[in-house]
């Protein structure tokens, strides 16, 4: 679920504050304990600095903004919201083996960077509640209201009580546009859940990287497990060792790992590039801009993953990805 907490994140208008003249650089250092990468990343749209981190997990650098906002911090696995501003001079302390509980801001700024991890955790623990998409709607209504309070008190708190009154207003209309995203959120679960156990959509001729073209119909008489992507998506390519990894540890199974990339034709040979240099296994297929097998499955966001039944029905519309555990239960349960 905490990728939906991500989404939700990226969706909403960024809050933004007047620049600061007094300082023009952003500040941060600090120390990541079993780190993922080498390097951090300052995000907001697209990378905007790339931080080294040492081999002992230090790292110390500036960033010059032209003006103050919420930011993704990201280490090359996971992700987390930041608010910068020039002069704010931050200390990051991170374990990423409980990468939002050990998450902590020391020095300058640290109030709002704090905040959001409060924000997180919050919105974590409802979404970790592994019922919340099938409680009636006025359960679940009531559910995301005690959580809603829970974060207005966070803002009412003493700890932002200096900070920019953009900010926080900021946060509260974001809050407010939250609960309408979760409600939606909520619906179109719903829609998903209503495909399970239906026969599948089809998609038809498929390019694929091998050769010639295929089709679902192609594959019926096995599981196939589908991952919809593009090369410019960050998030799919996240994705992309576990699932070799599953592919891998399922080859010769009654299962088929089909990657269907939606990139446009101008991206074509970026598609056949990537394949060819992250090595990349199972069947790969390019729509070639037919959106309709997507639309289908109301996709409005990448990676999607898909389970289809032998006989062609499924059985997970938004199915595990394969970074998540509970993928290789689903699989153990129906012993393929």
């Amino acid at each position: 679920m905490k990728n939906l907490i991500y989404l939700l994140t990226i969706a909403i208008v960024f809050a933004s504050c007047k620049e600061d003249k007094n300082n023009d650089y952003v500040t941060l250092s600090g120390k990541i304990e079993n780190k993922n990468s080498d390097s951090l990343s300052i995000i907001k749209n697209e990378i905007i600095k790339t931080i080294k981190v040492n081999a002992d997990g230090t790292f110390s650098d500036t960033l010059n903004l032209k003006k103050a906002g919420q930011f993704l911090l990201y280490d090359g696995k996971e992700q987390a919201q930041l608010y910068l501003k020039n002069g704010y001079d931050l200390k990051i302390l991170l374990n990423t083996e409980a990468f939002n509980k050990s998450l902590k801001f020391e020095g300058l700024g640290e109030s709002a960077n704090n905040y959001f991890v409060k924000k997180v955790l919050l919105q974590e623990k409802l979404f970790n509640d592994e019922d919340l998409f099938n409680m009636s709607k006025s359960d679940f209504n009531e559910k995301v209201e005690a959580t809603s309070e829970k974060l207005k008190s966070l803002l009412d708190g003493d700890e932002l009580k200096d900070l920019d009154t953009a900010f926080v207003n900021g946060q509260r209309r974001e809050l407010s546009m939250v609960k309408t995203q979760f409600n939606k959120m909520f619906d179109d679960k719903q829609k998903l859940f209503s495909l399970n156990g239906r026969t599948s959509p089809k998609f038809n001729d498929y390019e694929n990287y091998k050769g010639g073209t295929t089709s679902l119909e192609d594959l019926k008489g096995k599981y196939v497990y589908i991952d919809l992507w593009a090369t410019w998506c960050g998030p799919c390519k996240v994705e992309m060792p576990y699932l070799k990894k599953v592919e891998k540890q399922y080859h010769n199974k009654n299962i088929e790992f089909v990657s269907i990339s939606i990139d446009r034709q101008k991206d074509y040979e970026t598609w056949k590039k990537m394949i060819d240099e992250k090595e990349l296994t199972g069947i790969q297929l390019y729509a070639n801009g037919d959106m309709d097998f997507v639309k289908d499955f109301q996709v409005s966001g990448i990676p999607r993953f898909i389970l289809i039944d032998p006989k062609g029905k499924v059985i997970d519309a938004d199915a595990p990805r394969p970074s998540n555990k509970k993928l290789i239960s689903l699989f153990n349960e129906l012993k393929i």
